[in-house]
């Protein structure tokens, strides 16, 4: 009895003895393999360390782009300083007379220290037009440019004076170098110096019902056509005069010619 008894415990601890094997094999093996993860970390500690030594600028390059272009944003946040001041700031004023072309009125002053070159633009160029329609202000200097507009005659169901105009008026400015001539490819030629000064609104004023705006535009109108009368008569000239292909007539070669005519004229009647 004894003999069979311990027959079974050879055969368990030949089967313990078999199980446990394997475990003892993997037990000594996880030193190798936590070597070969310590080796695959160094391994890629190194490759990021060689990587940040070529490219040293990396981060710094990366943080001067964003740091750019968050100030580009923020400066479009800021107003344009504007180069030019109008009278009126923000509308155009006509007399309301349907079926008519009426104008109206702005004074454009240069207040920037450089020349600017301005020009008018419309969302109805068929019936408006711009006087002038651009112009180089030196600084300091202002003209009123007059705006002419035909009135359409209003629709059934609005009041005369109530009816509301889609046409808007916008004016450009460009800073250039001196006094140059004013041609309208200055604005095509630079465009990303152009800016904006204002869109312009139309408002129609009653005539039959005289306003303090009314009796400004009617003063503002002449004061434009005073200007124009100016600009059209040439300037005065105090030198010798001109006359054709260059030919130079003061008034000591008119006396000489007289007198050379008068003594022709002796020498004849004494023969």
């Amino acid at each position: 009895m004894a003999i069979a008894e311990e027959k079974p415990q050879q055969s368990e601890g030949k089967v313990w003895g078999f199980l446990k094997h394997p475990f003892r094999q993997i037990t000594q093996s996880s030193p190798s393999s936590s070597s070969y993860s310590s080796s695959q970390q160094n391994h890629f500690q190194q490759s990021q360390s060689q990587s940040t030594s070529n490219n040293p600028q990396g981060e710094g390059s990366n943080s001067h782009s964003k740091n750019s272009s968050v100030s580009s944003v923020a400066r479009s946040f800021f107003p344009t300083r504007r180069r030019l001041r109008l009278d009126p700031a923000s509308k155009l004023y006509f007399p309301y007379e349907p079926g008519k072309q009426v104008r109206s009125a702005i004074r454009i002053k240069n207040t920037s220290k450089s020349h600017v070159a301005f020009k008018f633009q419309t969302t109805a160029p068929k019936c408006c037009f711009m006087r002038p329609p651009g112009a180089i202000l030196a600084p300091g200097e202002s003209l009123i440019a007059t705006v002419f507009k035909f009135v359409e005659h209003p629709e059934s169901n609005e009041k005369p004076i109530e009816q509301k105009s889609k046409v808007k008026f916008k004016i450009m400015s460009l800073k250039v170098k001196g006094p140059v001539d004013y041609v309208p490819e200055l604005f095509d030629e630079q465009k990303d110096q152009v800016a904006l000064e204002q869109i312009l609104r139309v408002v129609f004023l009653d005539v039959e019902h005289p306003v303090p705006v009314l009796e400004k535009l009617k003063r503002m109108l002449a004061e434009a056509e005073a200007e124009l009368e100016a600009r059209k008569k040439p300037p005065e000239d105090n030198g010798p005069k001109i006359i054709g292909e260059g030919l130079v007539i003061d008034e000591w070669k008119e006396r000489r010619e007289r007198y050379l005519a008068r003594q022709q004229v002796e020498g004849v009647d004494s023969a």
